[in-house]
């Protein structure tokens, strides 16, 4: 019974605590090697790495997981090769939606999207059929749960 031994309680409260932990390493790591892949294992020349590197500190995750990342994206290490895929349909409505996502399984992840644009109304279309609508310029990250009027307010600033 969870709620009369005090270890017991501790136990669950640790299990709850790593498992978020752990969920937001596995991204981290995920960001980590592709950076890595992409840009090249420095820091100081790859933006997109320091920041993934800056954001694994935050997160409080050990350096030799750092280094492992970075070195798996850089070839020195074997592992799951992480990728960045974009795919590109209309939503409801004939709204021009990107998504973009990053995998270790194509095949699956097109599925899954292709998946969820059928299944709220939508359809995958080719590729370049809705990117020249878009123009990059940022990238909005919010926490879950986040006022629908901040995130209106950011996105217009």
């Amino acid at each position: 019974m969870a709620g009369h031994s005090k270890w017991a309680n501790i136990k669950h409260k640790k299990a709850a605590t790593d498992a978020k932990r752990s969920k937001i390493w596995a991204r981290l790591i995920k960001e980590i090697t592709v950076a890595a892949r992409m840009g090249g294992s420095d820091p100081d020349t790859n933006p997109r790495l320091r920041l993934a590197i800056d954001k694994a500190g935050d997160a409080n995750m050990p350096k030799d997981n750092v280094v492992r990342a970075t070195q798996r994206g850089a070839g020195e290490l074997d592992g799951i090769n992480y990728e960045e895929v974009r795919y590109e349909g209309y939503g409801i409505n004939g709204a021009a939606v990107i998504v973009e996502c990053m995998t270790d399984n194509k095949i699956r992840t097109v599925a899954e999207v292709r998946h969820a644009f059928s299944k709220h109304g939508g359809n995958m279309g080719a590729e370049g059929s809705v990117a020249f609508m878009f123009k990059q310029c940022g990238q909005l990250l919010f926490a879950p749960g986040t006022n629908e009027n901040a995130l209106i307010v950011a996105a217009l600033e």
